[in-house]
């Protein structure tokens, strides 16, 4: 069981001002290259896993972005760490059908 949620919200700023949304889609390209369980949400896209392998995923997100043509990146980051597990459905299970 993952012992942490990360969730995670990826501003990059872009050279001449173009729409951040494909930039934003690379990102999320990076969390599903790693593997692990993720959802996407409207302003935020929460992970789960080990906590030092999602760091290393927010990480790689980072360096995508300047990569990708970015001149620097604001990462709002919200991280759940509970050694003895955590799942994403045990903090949503109730809300979802």
């Amino acid at each position: 069981m993952a012992n942490a949620l990360v969730s995670i919200q990826i501003i990059p700023k872009t050279k001449n001002g173009e729409d951040v949304i494909p930039y934003v889609d690379d990102a999320i390209a990076v969390i599903e290259e790693s593997g692990v369980n993720y959802e996407v949400n409207p302003l935020e896209t929460t992970m789960e896993g080990e906590l030092s392998e999602l760091f290393k995923i927010v990480e790689r997100m980072n360096e995508k972005m300047i990569t990708r043509g970015s001149v620097n990146v604001i990462s709002q980051i919200k991280v759940l760490y509970q050694p003895q597990g955590i799942e994403m459905t045990d903090l949503t299970g109730k809300y979802r059908s």
